[in-house]
């Protein structure tokens, strides 16, 4: 190994220190407010991936093994002990491709911190007179935010191209720092708990052909980070150097590298504060965060030129190749997850529907003969000019459109719909909450959660929202 990749000792404990002594006051206005849209969202994408079968089962299969009734699931009307709470209500958060997305570390945070957040808020609220403050859960996230997508970034898309899941690998990590702050560990038991969660964390790409594993792989995460910590209260010992280990570490295990100045990146003394929630950005289209790119481009050719989907006779998107790896596979009409994760059939639906968002995902449409009849017509390929520009280009595309008239149509999206650079307004966020959550808690409920979490830094006791979110 290469002197200048060899790790520099103490990227974990930098991380805990930060973590463990992170407060509210240290948290700029500008960051709060985000969390409290990653707040809204992230509920949003619990409480409609409360409704959908493959998270029924992990609540079923929760409810069989019964314990403490401590910690709600989320859009449903029952407790159970906190960890089997995350497992639940995480992978109802990433269960329909709508959560939050950190595009350097590739990972989906609020569907993880969110959950584990509230839930170990319901734990405290059991062990303590006080009420847990809404400023404790917003400290808490930024920690969880800060530690995994530093982290993350360091492994990079060498972690996913090496065929592991981000959000099943990373994740652990949101959890582990989210919990224990909520805890109020110290910086030697944060350090604990993310060298347990650390050596937790699992999920294989594979999963997104068609299985629901995928999903999971948010819940076990959200479940090893609670485990983590509290293991780490209890005095069990993790992995002290776990993100730079050279041998077995985090980084050098996923991604096959060691960056540790990335990992700790703003932290270190005389360096500027640059905050990784800040960075991270939402999701307009219940599809894999790589491709929006792609669709926000056909989307634009259509629309600047008045098109319907006869008018094309043919589309090409030109992608970076961490996206062509990761979604332009042959699609097969595998099932709802393969189809969400699938460059084809997201640019049919844009064409077809104008639209990818929940009614384009039903086992009906995702296997409809005039999909699959359109599909064919569309091609992808790596473009150069995109890989060029590097790691920050990931999400870039350029689609082009020849139609049957015979003229060829282009647009080129640097920067998709929904990050940080060409942001969703609150007002999209607020439609699309209202789109998710209302179905489930009905209109007087979901108005109700979203302004109690418009003020959620100002509340005393989140008990009132935990009441309003059982549906």
């Amino acid at each position: 190994m290469k002197d200048a990749d060899k790790a520099v000792p103490g990227a974990t404990a930098v991380l805990a220190d930060f973590a463990a002594g992170l407060t509210f006051e240290d948290l700029p206005k500008d960051v709060v407010e985000h969390l409290k849209l990653a707040v809204l969202d992230g509920l949003a994408c619990c409480l409609h991936g409360a409704t959908l079968p493959w998270t029924r089962m992990v609540a079923d299969l929760v409810d069989a093994d019964g314990g403490t009734p401590e910690a709600s699931l989320i859009g449903m009307l029952r407790m159970v002990p906190v960890a089997n709470a995350v497992l639940v209500n995480a992978t109802a958060g990433h269960a329909f491709e709508m959560d939050d997305i950190h595009r350097d570390a590739i990972t989906h945070p609020n569907s993880i911190a969110v959950p584990v957040a509230l839930n170990m808020g319901e734990r405290l609220l059991g062990t303590r007179r006080a009420g847990v403050p809404g400023s404790l859960v917003l400290t808490a996230m930024a920690a969880g935010y800060e530690v995994a997508c530093r982290v993350g970034s360091a492994a990079g898309t060498d972690l996913l191209l090496r065929g592991f899941h981000p959000q099943g690998t990373v994740g652990p990590l949101v959890a582990a720092a989210t919990a224990a702050r909520m805890m109020g560990l110290d910086a030697a038991g944060m350090a604990h708990a993310l060298g347990i969660a650390g050596s937790l964390g699992a999920g294989l790409m594979a999963a997104q052909e068609g299985a629901m594993v995928k999903r999971l792989h948010s819940g076990r995460a959200a479940e090893a980070g609670v485990r983590g910590a509290e293991l780490a209260a209890k005095g069990f010992t993790g992995i002290s150097d776990m993100v730079e280990a050279e041998y077995g570490g985090f980084l050098a295990a996923f991604a096959g590298k060691i960056n540790v100045d990335r990992a700790v990146q703003g932290l270190m003394p005389g360096q500027d504060m640059q905050w990784e929630v800040l960075r991270t950005g939402f999701k307009p289209h219940a599809m894999v965060t790589s491709i929006h790119g792609a669709l926000d481009a056909l989307r634009a050719v259509m629309t600047d030129n008045s098109l319907a989907a006869g008018d094309i006779a043919r589309i090409t998107a030109y992608v970076s190749h961490p996206t062509y790896v990761h979604c332009a596979w042959p699609y097969k009409a595998q099932g709802i997850t393969a189809a969400q994760m699938n460059l084809y059939y997201g640019l049919a639906m844009i064409a077809l529907d104008g639209e990818a968002f929940t009614a384009q995902f039903t086992e009906d449409r995702i296997k409809a003969p005039e999909v699959l009849a359109f599909i064919d017509r569309i091609d992808a390929e790596v473009d150069p000019a995109i890989e060029a520009e590097g790691p920050g280009a990931r999400h870039m595309a350029r689609v082009t459109v020849v139609t049957t008239d015979g003229r060829e149509l282009s647009h080129t999206e640097r920067n998709r719909r929904g990050s940080p650079e060409n942001p969703v307004s609150a007002a999209d966020l607020d439609r699309k909450y209202d789109a998710l959550a209302v179905p489930v808690l009905g209109e007087a409920k979901a108005a109700k959660v979203k302004d109690f979490v418009a003020g959620l830094e100002t509340v005393e006791d989140i008990r009132p929202l935990m009441n309003l979110l059982t549906a």
